[in-house]
């Protein structure tokens, strides 16, 4: 039940905080639009456009355009959950996405936080 409130997020909030967090840490909204492409298959300008639109979190991640096959390479613990171990794949997903941002907030370099 708890994922079904996490799904049914407004994207445009939720990826706003994400990219209020990296922006304290230093880094760019283009960064966090760079790691989401990666990930999710999404164009920058795709992404700008579903910020002004009324789609859902889980919905952003179920319409993706192309999953990266690497992002099973991401491993680590956010928010004190192994996102390696998430059993929903959605969620694990979600959870691959917060990964990816806790990185980049750190000050990884970007082609480590790309597994590349």
């Amino acid at each position: 039940m708890e994922n079904e409130k996490v799904f049914a997020m407004s994207f445009s909030k939720v990826y706003g905080l994400l990219i209020a967090k990296a922006e304290r840490k230093g880094r760019t909204r283009a960064e966090v639009e760079e790691v989401t492409s990666w990930l999710t298959g999404y164009t920058a300008q795709q992404i700008d456009d579903l910020m002004d639109s009324e789609i859902f979190y889980g919905d952003f991640f179920r319409q993706a355009p192309a999953m990266n096959p690497n992002r099973e390479k991401i491993i680590g613990v956010v928010c004190g959950v192994r996102v390696e171990n998430v059993e929903n794949s959605l969620m694990r997903d979600i959870r691959y996405l917060d990964k990816l941002v806790d990185e980049l907030a750190r000050g990884k370099a970007m082609e480590k936080i790309l597994r590349e």
